[in-house]
């Protein structure tokens, strides 16, 4: 049992131990990357570990409708629609169910006010900055995102470092708690992936500054030991 945090081990794969071993309570957890570098494979990695260790989990998806997200986790073993039947997970769209016709523009303020996502212990948006908008104020911004954890929450925001103004994500940076980056190069004509841990504050456990990793069908996230020594 973790004190004032949140575990997200899960036996198919030892993320948890080379990653603080569960993210602190009341904190900004920031996932920066390109478009394809794999935010949305992190979120929903830690989704699913999150909510198999009993935390009750919120994400906010900006791709995909949410039958398509719940496809797509299916399909890497991360089943979550038992826990969104137990009122443990909750899944918001920033489109239709079945469509791919925009409902309305929603920016990160009015995600942080609703009321299923300030039910949650753990809100996961992805990919936040397309919802960030041009000219905010980063001292009201980041004063609204300390009002939600503040209330014994914590906040996953997914960055396309392209998306955010310079000055904003510099001090969203400089705020969060956790702060992720994800890296990829070709070797041999192999894509390697690396999770680069830039901080990781009141971690429970060993942090380990570069994991390597994959995602393999069926097996979901796989910390490849051969890619970071």
């Amino acid at each position: 049992m973790y004190e004032d945090s949140f575990p997200f081990g899960l036996e198919q794969d030892s993320l948890a131990n080379s990653l603080g071993a569960a993210i602190p309570n009341r904190s900004l957890m920031l996932v920066e990357g390109d478009i394809g570098g794999g935010k949305s494979l992190i979120a929903q990695r830690l989704a699913y570990g999150l909510a198999e260790n009993g935390t009750k989990v919120a994400l906010v998806t900006t791709e995909l409708t949410t039958r398509g997200w719940l496809e797509q986790v299916a399909s890497i073993g991360y089943g979550m629609s038992d826990y969104i039947d137990k009122g443990q997970f909750l899944l918001i769209s920033r489109f239709g169910v079945l469509t791919d016709e925009v409902e309305v523009e929603i920016t990160i303020e009015d995600l942080l006010s609703n009321e299923g996502l300030k039910a949650a212990d753990f809100v996961i948006i992805d990919r936040a900055s397309q919802l960030i908008q041009e000219g905010t104020n980063p001292a009201s911004f980041l004063s609204a995102i300390r009002r939600f954890t503040a209330e014994g929450r914590t906040l996953m925001l997914c960055i396309d470092s392209d998306e955010v103004e310079p000055a904003l994500l510099r001090d969203i940076k400089g705020s969060a708690e956790v702060v992720l980056g994800l890296l990829a190069s070709t070797q041999g004509g192999q894509l390697n992936r690396t999770l680069a841990v830039t901080r990781f504050l009141r971690a429970a456990g060993p942090v380990q500054a570069r994991i390597g990793w994959r995602v393999e069908p069926s097996m979901g996230f796989i910390v490849d030991i051969t890619a970071v020594s």
